[in-house]
C-alpha cells in the first residue's frame, strides 16, 4: 500500500488510508524510480493544504461503484466548499467595504479557483507539453460560463416565463469592469509566457 502511495498510485488504496495520505509528508518515485525528497517549500503547502485534503479524503475510494459515488460526493463537496468560500468573501468584503465586482474577481475567483491551478500546475509538471494544463484551465472557465452561469439564467428564464409570462430580466452590473480585468491578466499571461520562451527557452511543461 506504501509502494502504491510512493507511486502516485490510489487505485488500490483503502478509503481510511485516504486519511493518512492526506496528513503524510514524504518521498516520491518519479517516472525513473529516482526519489523526490520533500523540499521546505512542499512542507509548507503541504501543511496550508492539509483542511482540504482531510475534507476529500472522506470521499469514496474510486473503486466503489464504478467511479460514480466518488464522483457525485466529490462534486457535491466542490460546491460545497465554493458556498463556503463565496460566503466568506462576500463577508469579508462587506467588512472591509471592497465593492461586490472587486469582491468577486479576487477573493471568490482566487478562493474557487486555487484547486484549479494546483492542478494545472501538476499537470503541467508531470507532461512534456501542457496540453493537460491548458485544457483543465479552458475546460474550467467553459463550465463555469456555460454551466455555472447558464443553466440558472435557464431555469430562471423558464420560471419566470411559466410564473408571471415574462422574460427574466438580469442586468449587467459590472460586467464590463469584470471583462476588462480578466482581457488585462490574459494580456500579461502571454506577456510572460513570451518572454520566457524569448529568453530562457522555456516552454509551457516539463520540469
Amino acid at each position: 500500500m506504501v509502494k502504491h502511495f510512493l507511486q502516485g498510485d490510489t487505485s488500490n488504496i483503502s478509503w481510511a488510508y485516504q486519511f493518512i495520505q492526506a496528513t503524510m509528508l514524504g518521498p516520491t518515485i518519479d517516472d525513473n524510480g529516482a526519489i523526490d525528497e520533500v523540499t521546505g517549500m512542499e512542507a509548507c503547502m503541504h501543511f496550508l493544504q492539509m483542511p482540504y485534503k482531510l475534507i476529500f479524503a472522506t470521499i469514496p475510494p474510486r473503486r466503489y461503484g464504478g467511479g460514480w459515488i466518488a464522483f457525485v460526493v466529490a462534486l457535491a463537496e466542490i460546491g460545497f466548499i465554493t458556498y463556503l468560500v463565496s460566503n466568506v468573501a462576500t463577508v469579508l468584503g462587506c467588512a472591509v467595504l471592497l465593492p461586490q465586482s472587486v469582491t468577486a474577481i479576487t477573493l471568490v475567483a482566487l478562493g474557487t479557483s486555487l484547486p484549479d491551478t494546483f492542478a494545472s500546475k501538476l499537470a503541467a509538471e508531470q507532461s512534456q507539453y501542457a496540453d493537460n494544463a491548458v485544457g483543465n484551465v479552458t475546460g474550467s472557465n467553459a463550465v463555469n460560463v456555460f454551466l455555472g452561469m447558464g443553466l440558472p439564467w435557464l431555469i430562471s428564464a423558464i420560471f419566470w416565463k411559466l410564473e408571471d409570462g415574462e422574460a427574466a430580466y438580469v442586468p449587467a452590473g459590472d460586467l464590463a469592469f469584470s471583462v476588462i480585468v480578466f482581457l488585462a491578466c490574459s494580456m500579461v499571461c502571454f506577456l510572460v509566457l513570451g518572454l520566457r520562451r524569448c529568453f530562457v527557452h522555456g516552454e509551457l511543461g516539463g520540469p
